[in-house]
């Protein structure tokens, strides 16, 4: 017994997954916005397990690629499968990669999501107690495509068979093998070293190394249940894993958040939302967002890696993309923010305002209609209904700057580049194409004349026309011999 060894993991994720019928990796499809290689090794870190190994092959470099993006450069070490030899091949490669290391390793596999970290602290600690190999097991209605545990009268697990090698006895056996082992890694040298392709497939298959530990170090199992332990071999099995790790998810974050009809509300695995916060339906949280605490989140939003900061209104249908809102801010309903928006505290961004790299202070407002891209907004500005920063010329992107105060009046086009000075007006219906000196009233008006009498005149002339075609649409009258 050696408590508290250290822990390794080497995750399997090699195959082609050729029943996705898929020009992406199956490793790179995605359950509830993070990729499927993604789920063992976050489980992986969170038992505390260094190194961790990935044993890849079908689109190494772009698999390669995404671990990195997601893990950082030295997270997880990869190890090549050339030549699809079974899993027990794959252990082997692995293996390598743990040159040096003694203690623990956990056999994962890439396409196993559901998998929880407790049904692994509870492996890891049953093989920290009776240093053998621990595997997990599940009794299931239909076993067939299993591997089947055939054990000794005394109950002890002698072997598996895999399906296509099983005898007519051992087809009724009902509790089959969930490929997931925790063993030392001493023994896993010696036992793979050891396996031969002596099955239908002619293949390494690591189920063999259990016949081995049974006969030397021993083998427990635990439990687990049959959605648990499922993997994901075309696209209707990801889609049903998806939907019962979203219940999940949504469960989790309802130990301190409201959501209501969780059924509707979609919620990718690394959202974080704070105490109190409150999600209606139809909503779609994606990405790295975090919904701050006492926020409330309408119906039909779609908000993806975007921040919110606590006690923001955000109303219904508002779409978010790699935003920042400080706290209190209320935006939307139907509000777009774009990517690069920087929204400080107290904002407020009305219906059908769009906004695109573009920064706004403390308490300001844009409460209608507006377009604000590559702009930036001081503190305590009014934007009017139907403003437009004019940020495009065909050619380059322009910015504008809208300083502390100022107050933009209704329909103004601000043609960049250009700046609004402190506390400066600009006039409904402006085009400003020169920058406003701080303080100034900025007006573009046509002079504004009055036509006496033409109301009287143009009632007249529309009487005129209107007795015209009355006339021209009277039928002829027949002409007499």
């Amino acid at each position: 017994m050696k408590p508290n060894q250290p822990l390794a993991c080497l995750v399997l994720a090699a195959g082609k997954g050729t029943r996705m019928r898929s020009s992406k990796s199956k490793m790179l499809h995605e359950i509830a916005g993070a990729p499927l290689l993604a789920y063992p090794i976050s489980a992986a870190q969170e038992l505390g397990a260094s190194p961790i190994v990935a044993v890849l092959g079908h689109q190494l470099a772009e698999v390669t690629k995404v671990l990195q993006a997601r893990f950082g450069a030295n997270t997880v070490t990869v190890v090549e499968q050339t030549e699809q030899k079974g899993t027990g091949h794959a252990v082997q490669l692995g293996l390598a990669g743990l040159e040096g290391f003694a203690g623990l390793v956990a056999i994962l596999y890439g396409d196993v999501p559901l998998l929880t970290v407790d049904k692994l602290r509870q492996m890891v600690a049953a093989a920290q107690s009776s240093d053998g190999l621990v595997m997990l097991t599940a009794r299931v209605p239909n076993p067939a495509g299993y591997g089947r545990i055939v054990r000794d009268d005394a109950g002890h697990v002698r072997c598996i068979t895999e399906d296509r090698d099983t005898t007519p006895e051992q087809k009724g056996i009902n509790e089959v093998n969930a490929g997931i082992y925790v063993a030392p890694v001493s023994f896993l040298r010696e036992a793979t070293r050891n396996l031969l392709p002596q099955n239908a497939q002619g293949e390494l298959y690591l189920t063999d190394i259990v016949a081995q530990a049974a006969a030397s170090i021993g083998v427990a199992t635990i439990d687990v249940s049959a959605q648990e332990m499922s993997g994901i071999n075309d696209r209707e099995q990801l889609v049903q894993a998806e939907s019962i790790m979203r219940s999940r998810i949504n469960a989790r974050w309802l130990a301190h958040a409201t959501i209501r009809s969780p059924e509707t509300v979609f919620i990718d695995a690394d959202v974080v939302i704070d105490a109190d916060a409150e999600i209606h339906a139809n909503v779609a949280l994606r990405g790295k967002t975090r919904i701050g605490a006492g926020t409330r989140v309408g119906m039909g939003c779609v908000l993806t890696d975007t921040i919110v900061g606590p006690g923001c209104d955000v109303l219904p249908y508002t779409v978010a993309t790699e935003t920042t809102m400080g706290a209190n801010c209320k935006v939307g309903p139907f509000a777009h923010l774009r990517p690069a928006s920087e929204l400080g505290d107290d904002v407020h961004l009305g219906n059908f305002v769009e906004t695109k790299k573009t920064k706004i202070g403390r308490g300001s407002k844009a409460n209608h209609l507006s377009y604000l891209g590559d702009t930036v907004i001081g503190e305590k500005v009014n934007v009017g209904a139907g403003t437009i920063t004019c940020n495009y010329n065909g050619y380059q992107k322009q910015q504008t700057i809208i300083e502390d105060g100022a107050f933009i009046g209704s329909d103004t086009q601000l043609v960049a580049p250009v700046r609004v000075g402190h506390i400066a007006i600009v006039a409904a219906g402006a085009t400003i194409t020169q920058d406003v000196p701080a303080g100034a009233l900025a007006i573009t008006r046509v002079a504004q004349t009055h036509l006496a009498g033409y109301a009287a005149r143009l009632a007249a002339r529309y009487e005129d026309h209107a007795k015209t075609a009355a006339e021209k649409g009277k039928p002829r009258k027949a002409e007499t011999e």
